[in-house]
């Protein structure tokens, strides 16, 4: 098992097989963020579908953890695959498989997906439970209601490519 710090130890990690040849979690390098998990079937994704693949895996994270399911970036630049629901969200208490569900953003090409390819990443982190208080007023902040775009990467705005729905109320 790699451990990204030296300092602090990995948390321990319960996994069962549900499948005898499914591959356990890995991470490529020392420091990886994610460990790599596989399909236990062969796909073939037309242009536009989806599917939700078998890991042949299930976890037991321990309390105030969650697993997060990545996409490979890899994976979405050479071919578009991604994943429809990313990250997936893996609670401390789900004993299932864990399965992922794939999508091929590809407009023109097949995707084929072949059993122990690894097609996404589980990240481990630790989580906090918040105590939600209904209050009538929120407190100021330097950010206000301010949205989308409101921080920088407006670029393409300024290049005149404006979303459709541009409700600035100027020159549209």
């Amino acid at each position: 098992m790699l451990s990204a710090d030296p300092v602090r130890p990995p948390v321990p990690v319960q996994v069962q097989r549900l499948h005898p040849d499914a591959p356990l979690p890995c991470y490529a390098l020392a420091g990886d963020a994610g460990a790599d998990l596989c399909t236990m079937v062969d796909v073939r994704l037309r242009p536009g579908e989806r599917a939700l693949l078998p890991t042949g895996l299930a976890v037991a994270l321990p309390a105030g953890y969650a697993g997060f399911i990545h996409p490979r970036s890899g994976l979405a630049w050479r071919v578009g695959l991604g994943l429809v629901n990313a990250p997936g969200t893996i609670d401390s208490g789900y004993r299932g498989e864990i399965k992922v569900i794939v999508v091929n953003h590809d407009r023109d090409r097949v995707v084929e997906l072949r059993r122990g390819d690894r097609i996404a990443q589980l990240v481990i982190q630790q989580v906090e439970q918040a105590c939600f208080e209904l209050v009538e007023r929120l407190p100021d902040s330097a950010r206000g209601v301010a949205g989308h775009g409101s921080t920088g990467g407006a670029g393409a705005l300024e290049a005149g490519h404006r979303p459709a729905t541009d409700n600035r109320g100027d020159d549209q």
